[in-house]
């Protein structure tokens, strides 16, 4: 029996779509050029035909190349993401992951106060939505 397909990035896929969402429509060549490290362009051609199975990039065609470009935005795709390991270490409680965060030692007293206005924001944008 075959693996479970993925919807999540590893980090390949991810070097890749942060390369797309920088540039815009890129074609393979383009993509290679583009990478800071060393990389066959089978492999990038490989990757980013995974990224369009896994629907996060799509292509077009002009002339003999194809031009890719992404169709999830970056943070839907870090959305996803952080829903996906919600879902996985934190029982799908949005209350658990914070938490764990809040108990993370190097939150520094500014990233509190703007989670604390941040919080204050969205409770207030509750209360309005409710009228």
């Amino acid at each position: 029996m075959p693996p479970k397909k993925s919807i999540t990035l590893t980090e390949a896929e991810l070097r890749l779509m942060k390369i797309l969402w920088a540039r815009g429509e890129s074609a393979v060549g383009e993509l290679v050029a583009a990478m800071p490290e060393a990389l066959a362009y089978n492999s990038v051609l490989t990757t980013i035909r995974i990224l369009e199975q896994k629907g996060y990039v799509r292509h077009r065609q002009e002339g003999r190349a194809f031009l890719y470009s992404p169709c999830v935005a970056e943070q839907e795709a870090g959305r996803s993401e952080v829903r996906h390991m919600m879902q996985r270490f934190f029982g799908n409680s949005r209350e658990k992951l914070l938490l764990s965060l809040l108990g993370d030692d190097e939150v520094t007293a500014e990233e509190l106060q703007r989670l604390k206005e941040a919080i204050a924001a969205a409770a207030d944008d509750r209360a309005g939505d409710e009228l």
